[in-house]
């Protein structure tokens, strides 16, 4: 363990470099700033698909067949185009982490999204041209959404620290000298773009977001919903969280756009009137299945620690930091336990901590494999809901019920670990109780 721990510390550097670099913040801070329309419209989509039995026909009794219509209409101004969404707060963000004005950066991202995606959709008969596919503008699009994000940001930012610009005299108001300011590296953005759309259609014969999508998207989909991802993903968490690296900044600034379009293409599926089926049309990975099955209660579904903390500890000093940490914990934050138990850099530790979340995803992906537990689609839930509560709202009692067989596991698990730590712990109290009385 101390040459793990020292042959870690060499490449942790590199490990913070990378989870501190631009890009990966400038992809951090623009898809947080895409969470109000995923939570929102995740509100009306678990409306319209409410995993109770009879709710369709309930509700169609009561305000008609198309009672869902509208609830689409707000789905698909939310799901549908959080690509272009994204496109502007990654190239924002960017922009605005290098110190320049981060507006004209943003709306830039979004013109060079759009002059490189279809113009027309393909209808039985005809080409309906001037319309701008929202197939393309949901979760299909996010690779390229980042990709062109992080570009424009980088050219936007590169013209503007070079001082290559209009610049206006002092007195000129804000707004007019931002947007002169932009019109150099605006010209270089949309001209380069053109250029890629020209390249796209005459080499590819296909546009650039077809391209991405076949080539970069669908492979790396294909990773990340696989039995590897559901083990690799919980196990890299955990990993960088023992050594006091945030695992799921590390983790998340990388798959997290990726898992996002898999339960974004399970919802296509289902809103066209498909059936999900696990290993077949759905991806079984996705965003929900990390956040309520592999990091609920805290990254190594520490909750299940804290319960055995709180009912079978026998020192005063583990029974008390497992009350402390039993509240903070149902709601899925454990740096008590993490930095209080210690966690970080505990040799003892190491192995549940990395097992209980790897062991988390195997039993989760082949319970939603089997048909225990339905895909999920794009029905998400603020990170801080309690657990047994966001199973149910994303997948139904089932999903509840998976949460609470494996907090139960996970103490389990955890138990002999801190009988290990709680036993040293009454040593030490009755020494000092001894020291007290003497």
């Amino acid at each position: 363990m101390a040459n793990l721990s020292e042959k870690f510390e060499i490449i942790s550097p590199y490990i913070m470099a990378f989870a501190t670099s631009k890009p990966i913040n400038a992809i951090k801070d623009g898809l947080v700033a895409t969470m109000p329309l995923t939570l929102v419209g995740s509100v009306f989509l678990l409306i319209a698909c409410a995993p109770i039995p009879g709710w369709n026909e309930w509700m169609a009794g009561i305000f008609g067949a198309d009672w869902q219509a509208p609830l689409w209409q707000v789905t698909g101004a939310t799901f549908d185009l959080i690509a272009l969404v994204g496109v502007v707060c990654v190239a924002y963000q960017y922009a605005k982490n290098e110190g320049c004005e981060p507006l004209s950066a943003g709306m830039l991202g979004i013109v060079s999204f759009v002059i490189v995606t279809a113009s027309s959709v393909v209808t039985k008969t005809e080409v309906v041209g001037g319309v701008l596919p929202k197939v393309w503008t949901g979760g299909k699009g996010m690779i390229t959404a980042i990709l062109i994000g992080l570009a424009v940001g980088y050219i936007y930012s590169w013209f503007c620290k070079r001082k290559i610009v209009i610049k206006l005299p002092e007195g000129v108001p804000e707004g007019v000298a931002n947007a002169f300011t932009a019109l150099i590296p605006a010209a270089a953005i949309i001209t380069l773009s053109f250029m890629v759309y020209i390249g796209s259609k005459d080499l590819l014969g296909q546009t650039f977001v077809e391209f991405i999508y076949k080539v970069v998207q669908i492979p790396l989909q294909g990773i990340s919903g696989s039995l590897f991802g559901a083990v690799a993903i919980p196990f890299l968490i955990s990993f960088f969280w023992w050594f006091g690296i945030h695992g799921a900044t590390v983790v998340g600034g990388v798959m997290g756009p990726i898992l996002q379009a898999n339960g974004l293409q399970n919802q296509d599926i289902m809103n066209a009137g498909g059936t999900l089926i696990a290993g077949q049309n759905a991806h079984i990975v996705t965003q929900q299945f990390i956040d309520q099955f592999i990091t609920f209660g805290g990254s190594g579904i520490t909750l299940g620690l804290v319960v055995a903390m709180c009912f079978l500890a026998k020192s005063n000093q583990m029974k008390t930091l497992g009350k402390l940490s039993l509240i903070p914990g149902l709601f899925n934050i454990n740096e008590p336990i993490l930095f209080g138990f210690t966690i970080v850099l505990n040799p003892i530790m190491f192995l549940p901590f990395l097992m209980v979340p790897t062991l988390s995803g195997i039993i989760t992906y082949f319970s939603i494999l089997y048909g225990l537990v339905p895909p999920f689609g794009a029905i998400s839930v603020p990170w801080t809901t309690p657990p047994i509560l966001s199973g149910f709202i994303i997948g139904g009692w089932q999903a509840a019920t998976l949460q609470l067989c494996i907090i139960i596991m996970a103490a389990f698990i955890y138990l002999p670990f801190l009988k290990m730590i709680d036993k040293q712990q009454v040593k030490q109290e009755m020494q000092e109780n001894l020291s007290e009385a003497e």
